[in-house]
């Protein structure tokens, strides 16, 4: 029997404010439950506007704990009532002067297995995200959930090899990629770099990206959320660029070991000669 886990993510345009931004998630999820799905993930920061296109400390007011904050514990109640896992992206304070860009992971019971920080921060016009975060330093871990093994990478991280490797290496099956950006800078990548991702490390991916602009800049969110499975294809199509929407696919797993015999990457891979890759 295939090992088939019915994933599903959202991508969301901004409402105005975190209550009714967290009311529509929670929908989202109780529809995507609806209809079989055993994972969900949200978009990059998805209980707040994309605050980093300006520098303002006014905004260090979307912070909050990981994983005793309000947003995570509302998070595992909903995980608990869905039977989900859920990947809940925030702005996380560790304590005053330590905030990071984390996704927690909260398996089907509502149990909390952990999180990810972001390791890559950018700074560059519209995407001031050095005044808020410091780098991620808890690793690449992968979680063993309910609906398999899986991983996290967050936004500009995709831009980086080496994460989405150890991401791998450490087991994942399946990993999810919160994202915010814009049509302007990289919409030519975004349906290159993660199906490439995918094929390099033999994993499914789960690609979101807000849509919509915001009233902090002039970012043109597009959408365009999709999975691609290890060989590099698309599972159904991608969302829309323009609208609001909830993606639920079927993702056979067994599909992971089946390339993995195939194109044996795993297998071939030199890191005794690669010490070159980690000097400064």
């Amino acid at each position: 029997m295939a090992n088939v886990v019915r994933a599903a993510l959202v991508q969301a345009s901004w409402t105005g404010d975190t209550e009714s931004m967290l009311a529509k998630h929670e929908e989202h999820a109780r529809e995507a439950a609806r209809r079989g799905a055993k994972i969900i993930g949200f978009q990059e920061v998805f209980n707040s506007p994309y605050f980093c296109q300006v520098e303002d400390p006014e905004h260090y007011r979307w912070a909050e704990p990981v994983p005793d904050g309000p947003t995570v514990r509302r998070m595992r109640d909903l995980a608990r009532e869905t039977g989900m896992v859920v990947i809940a992206p925030v702005f996380e304070i560790e304590q005053p002067g330590f905030y990071y860009n984390t996704a927690a992971v909260i398996d089907a019971d509502g149990s909390y297995l952990g999180k990810y920080r972001k390791h890559h921060i950018p700074q560059l016009k519209g995407f001031r995200e050095k005044f808020y975060f410091k780098p991620g330093n808890l690793g690449w871990p992968v979680f063993d959930t309910a609906a398999g093994k899986v991983g996290v990478y967050i936004c500009y991280d995709r831009h980086f090899p080496e994460g989405w490797r150890q991401l791998g290496l450490n087991g994942a099956r399946l990993v999810y990629n919160p994202s915010a950006t814009h049509r302007s800078l990289s919409a030519h990548l975004w349906k290159l770099e993660q199906p490439a991702a995918a094929v390099a490390n033999g994993y499914f991916i789960a690609a979101i990206n807000r849509v919509g602009r915001e009233e902090y800049g002039d970012n043109d969110f597009y959408g365009t959320s999709y999975f691609v499975d290890p060989r590099g294809r698309f599972v159904g199509d991608a969302a829309s660029d323009t609208e609001e929407e909830l993606l639920v696919r079927d993702l056979d797993l067994d599909l992971v070991d089946e390339v993995r015999k195939t194109w044996a990457f795993y297998r071939d891979r030199r890191p005794d000669a690669y010490e070159g890759l980690v000097q400064p």
